[in-house]
């Protein structure tokens, strides 16, 4: 199985589409993984929260449109 470029694109867009959808109050909470959780905390863990909030909050509008893209391109190429 060859490994392209293509693929190697759409399986970080997949991960980084993973990041965004966990839902703090949901998911996040109960792995112990909330801001509150780890807010006296300044370890790997304070980082990982701080990792998935910027990736919610700056990548939700260039995820839409490179969502966009993807799907568009694959249905016209295949």
């Amino acid at each position: 199985m060859v490994l392209t470029l293509s693929i190697m694109f759409q399986s970080a867009l997949l991960f980084v589409n993973a990041f965004a959808v966990l839902h703090e109050q949901r998911f996040l909470n109960k792995i112990g993984l909330s801001e509150e959780a780890v807010a006296l905390d300044n370890g790997v863990k304070r980082q990982v929260v701080n990792l998935l909030k910027a990736v919610r909050l700056v990548m939700r509008i260039p995820l839409i449109v490179v969502n966009t893209l993807v799907i568009i391109g694959l249905l016209l190429l295949g």
